[in-house]
């Protein structure tokens, strides 16, 4: 094993030389598709070398029409683990994960009915249409997992494209019009609702406090750069990897850094009006809204500076047309009511949760 193969071309080569070959000659005929999806940072690009030691290797979504995936299935993943090699490029290609109880080592391969798999990691079918709940109650992370990654065959998909897991992928590619508003709406107000925070723990005597809501606003504001980018936010381990690899990120990103190292409350509102400008003029260059003063200003009669981001809260939610969309709480989508891990990680509850706060079903 020579240098160190990114995940998505290890999987990519492990379809085309291990994988595929053995489905052409077991299943001549079988309607599938391949691809490396789901979790794993080799899914959006941003695995290392320090990747490979846990979750990592040879691996594979093998998705079945649905009509076949009863029967096929099980058959097979037992043929797979019987005739896959031991190794490839020098990965073993049976090896636990951490998720799984007991931590058994089995192949990566993993086979299933793709509308049967799609629900189970949405809570949704997206070929069968994307409803307001879907939006609302699926994590962006999700949406990146299935966005992300690469299909390397698509054999369900009928003549006109439809029906495969490309289409899948383009229902989900981003948010609609009204819905991008709102989410945006949402983001803004998370900033508006912490703004004046900082300094006035800071002229409290609360230095703690301050750079505590400092990385608030900052990992909002991350976050909102990069949903303005048309880019799903991802989790915490890689928002800020994510955040640099936007254009023009570093307006933004570098003072957010400054903000956070700061030591005391002067260099941090410096920093922190830098970043609220910077954001306010890459939300005036979406031209979603007629363009908004991008200046800071006083906090009522107090001595710091806010950029009072209910304006673009309000200009954002005026933009909404749709009249069931404009009437939802300011509170947003799944990841914006709540960050807890565990939460995030079961869809059902997400949904169960949206459904019962706004009002809506699927």
């Amino acid at each position: 094993m020579t240098g160190f193969l990114p995940g998505l071309d290890l999987s990519a080569a492990y379809y085309a030389e291990v994988v595929g070959p053995l489905l052409a000659s077991e299943y001549p005929g079988l309607r599938y598709a391949a691809a490396r999806l789901g979790q794993g940072s080799e899914v959006q690009g941003l695995d290392t070398e320090r990747s490979a030691d846990h979750d990592w290797g040879p691996r594979l979504l093998i998705a079945l029409d649905s009509s076949d995936a009863a029967a096929r299935a099980a058959e097979v993943t037992a043929m797979l683990a019987e005739r896959l090699p031991a190794t490839f490029r020098g990965y073993p290609t049976a090896y636990p994960l951490t998720a799984d109880p007991g931590g058994a080592a089995r192949h990566r391969v993993e086979v299933a009915g793709l509308g049967e798999w799609l629900t189970g990691w949405l809570g949704f079918d997206p070929r069968d249409g994307v409803g307001l709940l879907d939006w609302l109650a699926t994590p962006a992370q999700r949406l990146a997992e299935i966005t992300g990654g690469r299909v390397f065959h698509d054999g369900l998909a009928a003549a006109d494209g439809s029906g495969g897991l490309d289409a899948a992928r383009a229902a989900l590619a981003w948010y609609p019009r009204d819905v991008w508003c709102y989410i945006l709406a949402c983001q803004w107000q998370r900033v508006a609702q912490e703004e004046g925070f900082p300094g006035r723990c800071a002229e409290a005597g609360d230095e703690l406090g301050s750079a505590v809501v400092t990385a608030r606003l900052a990992r909002d504001l991350m976050r909102l750069a990069l949903l303005m980018h048309r880019r799903y936010p991802l989790y915490s381990k890689w928002l800020g990897t994510a955040l640099a690899r936007t254009p023009g990120a570093a307006s933004l990103g570098d003072p957010l850094a400054a903000a956070v190292a700061a030591v005391g409350w002067p260099d941090r509102q410096r920093a922190l009006s830098q970043a609220y400008e910077a954001a306010a003029r890459m939300h005036n260059d979406l031209g979603l809204t007629e363009p908004l003063d991008p200046a800071v200003r006083g906090f009522y009669d107090r001595p710091y500076q806010v950029l009072e981001a209910g304006r673009f809260v309000a200009a954002l939610r005026d933009q909404v047309g749709d009249p069931q969309v404009r009437g939802l709480p300011l509170s947003g989508a799944a990841d914006q009511l709540t960050d807890n891990t565990d939460a995030m990680g079961d869809i059902g509850t997400l949904r169960a949760v949206c459904a019962a706060s706004y009002g809506i079903s699927g």
